[in-house]
């Protein structure tokens, strides 16, 4: 019975900042690698970052240095910090986590971003 619920989603101006949280729920034996992607309208879903379980990240080069992602083992949580917003940020945010051995996703949350 996992499931990941997401929220921080929301309307920004360029050149703000929005955090999103997403949570892992159920019988939980193990997580490995957690994520978020992003998909704009009429494009195809794409990788934001990753954040495995000992900590170590990568991130689009779209996000990089303006984007953190990270993690609460303690409360099976992925955070992604997202600094210097841009119009091309819009659109849906999905968390991704590998939980058990399965992958599993988030319903997404809307992030826009107006110019």
């Amino acid at each position: 019975q996992v499931q990941l619920v997401e929220s921080g989603g929301g309307l920004v101006q360029a050149g703000g900042s929005l955090s999103l949280s997403c949570a892992a729920s159920g019988s939980i034996f193990s997580i490995n690698a957690m994520g978020w992607y992003r998909q704009a309208p009429g494009k195809q879903r794409e990788l934001v970052a990753t954040i495995a379980d000992g900590g170590s990240t990568n991130c689009a080069d779209s996000v990089k240095g303006r984007f953190t992602i990270s993690r609460d083992n303690a409360k099976n949580t992925v955070y992604l910090q997202m600094n210097s917003l841009k119009p091309e940020d819009t659109a849906v945010y999905y968390c991704f986590a590998n939980i058990n051995a399965r992958g599993y996703w988030g319903q997404g949350t809307q992030v826009t971003v107006s110019s």
